[in-house]
């Protein structure tokens, strides 16, 4: 991230200043501010201390436990530079109440002769214990006259995120001078808009108190969020990203679409062909995306499901009334392997019907690759299935007016949009469907997605097995390897996941070969492969279609299996260290057993002591399999940026806002939002831009 401000909508405002327009900032100084998402004066202000101290009173020395962050003022006893193992000065600071030992490392000699026995010292520093008093490794210092009286601070201290060559004295300068302009924050929602106790709080009054609070401020309440103050901004952040994602559906609305009517009757060919029948759930969610489908402005749905839910069949009969309406759809996947999966299901699916489905992979050699682009092109194929490969300039497609993104998570919004403008014909956009295996709690997908329409595949279809969870220490590791050979005995296979704490790809890549060289010497009669994201594509995708194809009896893999293997014979998976992972990675690890008609099992190994997070997640996933309850419990484990993957999915970084912690805000966020769009539109943009600057974090065209 670079230096540069944004553009400013008002140059006279000072808060749309660049920083550099403050005192003490330049260039260098200005570009490590970047790093903190600092570009304007404004910016300071919503950027909220992570904590407070408390400098407004002076502590006795004689008072003082090890762990306090205290103020003190002492006179200096003696001052020397001692040379143990390294060369330090040794203050010693008397009260009358007590002593106090202080050491510094670094040091000059000015400040040594400022300190010298007789002087006034006022401190700021934790106090430690040296077992014979206590003393401060380097506190603040500040040397005041004999007869001063012990001044200090008159509001509690802020300590601010902060990044390297940022010191906190710095960010509070800043910070000081940016809150001298609050007369220039105006407050826009009021009682309008408002209900209490929010509405008796000015935003302006809130942030002061938030950088500022006095000293008898309830930190607790303060930190934790519920605080009204923190609550007001928390309010207004939401109320932006909200209206953003509004005008982005608004703005989508105004785009036209190729209505998709289905005609030649090939939905119901393909539905008296499936062995199955589809579940009320499928059946509900097809009917929200056909109607979505025959309008003139595209659809823009997201269709979430469990592990197992059947998200592809509905997708299939979204492209199958694309395709009978003379159009082409696109379906995009995250890996290789899944693209590759969903080109054979929808190959075996839809060649009886006559429709061509083609493959773009980066494993296609140039002559095979160049009769599909031409088959893409020319119309030919139909149904076009790949992953972000599907980007690439020398892909053209014929007609394309209906966009599948599998796994919405791991792609960004742009990379969604970009799809979507290989469609573009002249004015003309594709439909998007959008789906997720990651289950979603209902009031994060509504404010996370609000750009989007939202379909539940709430049901399992008939005939699945529930999967047995099972939770057993590592040292019962030799219990589960023999578990392992009487399955695979019995004709079935295995998973067996490799996870590490540290995120480090190399370091799994080699607790995953540790694995699978243990396992082979421990299990010689089973035909084992491995799977991890330090091979190359095609030597792991091969080792996965070996596993499918049945040639393999054990796979040993890192979490590169979560999506995208489905291996109905497989009916054993064990994670290692499971109390390291997410519960809803834990969730999508488990479904990949449990796929066919075989009862199957799921045994989380842990590694003890385990801690209190650890333990609510091996508990949910033991005590449920319901991918939504457990999305819940992982949202408030966790937060909801990990849960979603930020970067992944656009979701802003809030400042403020928590999604989990302000769930009670969002249905008042959700009405005020649309009386906003409907009563003052230029309101919409004024907050918008207050809280995300003139950067388009939404692009629409």
């Amino acid at each position: 991230m670079g230096s540069k401000a944004p553009a400013r909508s008002d140059p006279g405002s000072p808060l749309d200043q660049p920083l550099q327009w403050l005192k003490g900032v330049g260039p260098k100084l200005a570009e490590k501010l970047a790093r903190l998402g600092l570009h304007r004066v404004g910016d300071l202000l919503f950027h909220l201390p992570l904590r407070y101290q408390d400098r407004t009173r002076v502590a006795p020395l004689g008072a003082l436990r090890p762990g306090m962050e205290v103020t003190v003022v002492g006179e200096v006893a003696f001052a020397e530079v001692v040379m143990r193992r390294r060369r330090m000065l040794v203050c010693q600071l008397k009260d009358g109440s007590g002593k106090l030992e202080l050491r510094f490392f670094h040091f000059s000699e000015a400040q040594r002769r400022l300190w010298r026995p007789g002087a006034k010292l006022r401190c700021f520093g934790e106090v430690r214990s040296t077992g014979v008093g206590n003393q401060m490794i380097h506190p603040e210092v500040e040397v005041v006259g004999k007869t001063e009286p012990a001044l200090v601070e008159e509001t509690l201290t802020p300590v601010y995120p902060a990044t390297e060559g940022v010191h906190q004295l710095t960010l509070r300068r800043l910070s000081d001078q940016a809150l001298a302009h609050l007369d220039q924050v105006e407050d826009w929602l009021g009682e309008r808009y408002l209900s209490e106790p929010l509405a008796d709080l000015s935003l302006a009054d809130a942030l002061r108190y938030l950088h500022r609070p006095p000293p008898d401020a309830d930190q607790t309440l303060l930190l934790s969020g519920e605080h009204p103050a923190r609550q007001r901004l928390a309010f207004e952040e939401l109320l932006a990203h909200q209206l953003a994602l509004r005008k982005l559906r608004l703005a989508s609305a105004r785009l036209r679409a190729t209505p998709l009517t289905g005609r030649g009757g090939l939905e119901a060919r393909f539905l008296a062909a499936l062995p199955f029948a589809l579940t009320a759930a499928q059946q509900r969610v097809a009917d929200e995306i056909a109607a979505d489908l025959q309008n003139a402005a595209p659809m823009m749905r997201l269709v979430q499901g469990d592990v197992g839910s059947g998200k592809t069949v509905v997708a299939a009969l979204a492209c199958l009334r694309a395709a009978g309406s003379g159009w082409q759809s696109a379906i995009m996947a995250p890996t290789e392997i899944l693209a590759e999966q969903h080109y054979q299901t929808l190959s075996h699916w839809f060649e009886p019907l006559g429709l061509r489905v083609a493959w773009v992979s980066g494993r296609l050699g140039a002559a095979q690759r160049r009769e599909t682009l031409a088959a893409i092109a020319g119309g030919e194929a139909r149904i076009v299935v790949g992953t972000h490969a599907l980007f690439q300039d020398d892909v053209r497609f014929s007609a394309l007016a209906l966009v599948v993104i599998d796994e919405q998570h791991r792609f960004g919004v742009h990379q969604r949009m970009a799809l979507r403008d290989k469609g573009r014909d002249g004015e003309i956009h594709p439909h998007q469907l959008i789906m997720t295996a990651t289950p979603i709690p209902r009031t994060l997908a509504q404010t996370a997605y609000a750009d989007l329409d939202l379909s539940v595949i709430d049901e399992l279809p008939p005939g699945r097995q529930p999967v047995k969870t099972v939770v057993l220490a590592e040292a019962r590791r030799a219990e589960v390897v023999e578990r392992v050979a009487a399955a695979c005995r019995e004709g079935r296979q295995c998973y067996w996941v490799c996870t590490l704490i540290e995120e480090s790809e190399a370091l799994e890549a080699q607790a995953a070969e540790d694995t699978a060289a243990a396992l082979a010497e421990a299990l010689p009669d089973l035909a084992i492969g491995l799977a991890h994201g330090r091979m190359k594509g095609e030597e792991r995708d091969r080792a996965m279609q070996a596993f499918k194809a049945g040639d393999l009896d054990l796979l040993v893999a890192t979490t590169v299996i979560e999506v995208g293997v489905d291996v109905p014979n497989a009916s054993l998976m064990v994670i290692e260290n499971a109390e390291r992972l997410g519960l809803s990675q834990l969730h999508q690890l488990r479904g990949r057993v449990g796929r066919g008609d075989i009862a199957s099992t799921c045994v989380l190994m842990y590694s003890p002591p385990l801690s209190e997070q650890g333990r609510r997640r091996l508990a949910a996933m033991r005590e449920t399999r319901d991918g939504f309850r457990i999305a819940q419990i992982d949202m408030e484990i966790r937060g909801p940026g990990e849960l979603l993957g930020t970067r992944q999915t656009g979701l802003i970084s809030f400042r403020v806002a928590d999604i989990v912690r302000d769930k009670a805000l969002i249905g008042d966020v959700s009405r005020v939002a649309a009386r906003i769009v409907g009563e003052q539109p230029g309101l919409a943009d004024r907050l918008i831009r207050r809280w995300q600057g003139d950067k388009a974090r939404y692009r629409l065209v």
